[in-house]
């Protein structure tokens, strides 16, 4: 698929370029916006190349807010930067790379929220049940942008319980990993927003309770039930192979 007929899906949401009063912020953020429920619903596929002049072309707007948009997605682990040749889609996760992540994230994310509960600040606290709300509002959105959002604040939850446990090692550690975002791309899948709030939940009320051993247990157990939905998706899409081959 070249990169014109990746792009095209999107020309509706930000055609006909800036708006009369319309902010090189806004713009950005709406170019973001269709960038994140193209990637996330795969229209932009993994491992493609896409480069700033051939977005601004297919979106209809400026290279301003495109490289802006691409800037942040950079930030997030969504695009990586290619010298020279513009940005790349990292490729899908691999069932071996999915397990190495999962072993990681077992043993430093509770270990997190046990700090977390012991450390972390009223402020803190109050931040990552702002951020449940956050999470709740964009539960009720459909498509794959809404579930693109949900899954980056997903890692910004556990961001914030990293930096509330003030162990600036495993949030390093963590965000090197961007497991989340590799996550979300495997499958559009709503089942796995609404089960993942509920854990949430959880350990936020273990670490405003200041219970060190419910909030690790919370964190572990949250981990392991992820991994056992997202190890279904892998699961899936070998039956579907298996099945295209036999056909």
């Amino acid at each position: 698929m070249d990169e014109e007929a990746m792009i095209a899906p999107g020309r509706r949401a930000v055609a006909g370029g800036t708006p009369p009063g319309r902010s090189g912020g806004r713009l950005a953020d709406e170019v973001y916006d269709t960038l994140l429920g193209q990637l996330m619903s795969l229209r932009i596929e993994p491992g493609s190349r896409v480069t700033i002049d051939v977005l601004a072309r297919e979106l209809g707007v400026s290279q301003t807010p495109i490289r802006d948009a691409l800037n942040r997605m950079e930030a997030e682990g969504l695009v990586v930067r290619v010298p020279h040749a513009g940005y790349r889609i990292p490729p899908q996760i691999t069932r071996h790379r999915f397990e190495d992540m999962l072993e990681v994230r077992l043993l430093l994310e509770p270990a997190a929220a046990r700090r977390s509960a012991e450390r972390a600040s009223m402020e803190q606290v109050a931040g990552l049940r702002r951020m449940l709300e956050e999470m709740a509002e964009l539960e009720g959105g459909s498509g794959p942008m809404a579930y693109g959002a949900f899954g980056l604040r997903d890692a910004a939850f556990h961001d914030l319980v990293a930096l509330s446990a003030e162990n600036q090692v495993i949030r390093e550690a963590l965000a090197r990993l961007h497991s989340h975002v590799h996550l979300f791309r495997l499958h559009f899948d709503t089942q796995v927003t609404h089960l993942a709030m509920a854990e949430h939940e959880d350990v936020v009320a273990a670490i405003a309770a200041r219970d060190p051993d419910a909030a690790a247990y919370a964190m572990r157990r949250h981990i392991l039930r992820s991994g056992e939905r997202f190890r279904r998706l892998f699961d899936e899409v070998k039956d579907a192979d298996a099945v295209a081959v036999e056909a």
